[in-house]
């Protein structure tokens, strides 16, 4: 795990940033993903649970199926995603799933984030694939959108 930033880093999490707050159309709970390779953009999505009602319209699957669809292929080599809060089980899982190098997060989730927080899915060392993570870009930005949608359902 690391902070370490590239370039284009934030200016790919401001896409996702951008993408979370769509999900306020039909409210979901505001988390954006992108997936780049080579520096394009071929997977976009923010949470649809609500929208779709189903559990797994997660930002990070939906923008992993559609990078796959868009490469032909469900090995997600040579990507980087992006999205604005660490992590769940079922998409560290996906995106160990998915070969992708590279992962860079915005917000800790203490509650049910599986890259450091409560668990380790990325980093455990007996999967057959351990991406580099980098945490924390823009990390106040996707805790304020995250934390104005909770608040204003109190």
């Amino acid at each position: 795990m690391s902070e370490r930033f590239f370039p284009r880093d934030e200016y790919f999490m401001r896409l996702a940033l951008r993408e979370a707050e769509r999900a306020l159309q039909h409210d979901d709970v505001p988390v954006g993903a992108v997936v780049v390779s080579q520096g394009e953009l071929i997977g976009v999505a923010h949470n649809e649970r609500e929208l779709r009602q189903d559990p797994r319209a997660h930002a990070e699957a939906l923008a992993l199926g559609e990078a796959a669809r868009r490469l032909g292929s469900w090995r997600l080599l040579d990507t980087v995603v992006y999205v604005t809060l660490e992590p769940c089980a079922m998409c560290a899982g996906a995106i160990v799933l998915a070969r992708v190098p590279r992962l860079v997060f915005g917000a800790l989730d203490p509650k049910a984030g599986a890259a450091g927080s409560v668990l380790d899915v990325l980093g455990e060392p007996r999967l057959n694939h351990r991406p580099e993570v980098a945490r924390g870009l823009l990390a106040a930005e996707s805790a304020e959108l995250l934390g104005a949608f909770f608040a204003s359902r109190r």
